[in-house]
């Protein structure tokens, strides 16, 4: 599935270059335990890709929001901000706050104003290197309705929501994670692979 260029750094060519044969795609949610799991153990085998498989995979971090979760909204649009404001760091972004992700769950959320999550949010990015206070523009909420009258006005990564969303449900994706091999939903690829599993797979599919 084609990548919107304005989310050119959700893509990751380990090789560094444009040249690909194969793509992976991961739908993933920041406050989900398993994406998390599976994200880790992703990023821990991008030495390997680029040791053995160079400019023949790429991957493409496709992020799904999941609604149950109220907060995942919220940690995805910071996703967003991040993309606006330094997409070379969106996937140092990502590994932060999957490690802090538990601060995101719903208990710990549950009385926090929306605006103080973006706060938080927007400190995660500032802590790899991402201009915080750029996120956190995007990301506040305006307690007073805009010029026409407007109360439901979103913010500065709302239409990039939008259509991360609509993209999403283009293919169907529901749960989290799933992985995509070439544009088909590869089921063989599950959240407890580990780089020796990864290493056979690898092996089997990227030729």
């Amino acid at each position: 599935m084609a990548l919107n260029p304005r989310f050119a750094g959700q893509k990751l060519v380990p090789s560094g270059s444009g040249k690909t044969l194969h793509t992976l795609e991961f739908f993933l949610d920041y406050v989900c335990p398993f994406s998390a799991k599976q994200f880790k153990t992703l990023y821990e085998i991008i030495p390997l890709v680029k040791q053995k498989y160079p400019d023949k995979v790429q991957f493409i971090f496709r992020q799904q929001i999941q609604p149950w979760h109220p907060s995942s909204t919220l940690v995805h649009e910071a996703g967003a901000a991040v993309l606006r404001t330094n997409p070379d760091k969106f996937w140092d972004f990502s590994e932060r706050l999957f490690e802090k992700q538990t601060d995101f769950f719903d208990v710990n959320v549950v009385n926090e104003a929306r605006n103080k999550t973006y706060e938080r949010l927007a400190k995660i990015a500032g802590d790899v290197g991402v201009d915080s206070k750029k996120v956190y523009q995007l990301l506040e909420v305006p307690d007073k309705p805009d010029k026409d009258g407007n109360t439901n006005i979103g913010n500065g990564v709302t239409d990039d929501i939008k259509i991360m969303t609509k993209t999403n449900r283009l293919v169907g994706v529901h749960v989290t994670p799933t992985v995509m091999f070439n544009g088909v939903v590869e089921g063989g690829i599950s959240s407890s692979f580990t780089k020796e599993d990864w290493d056979k797979w690898l092996a089997k599919n990227i030729t």
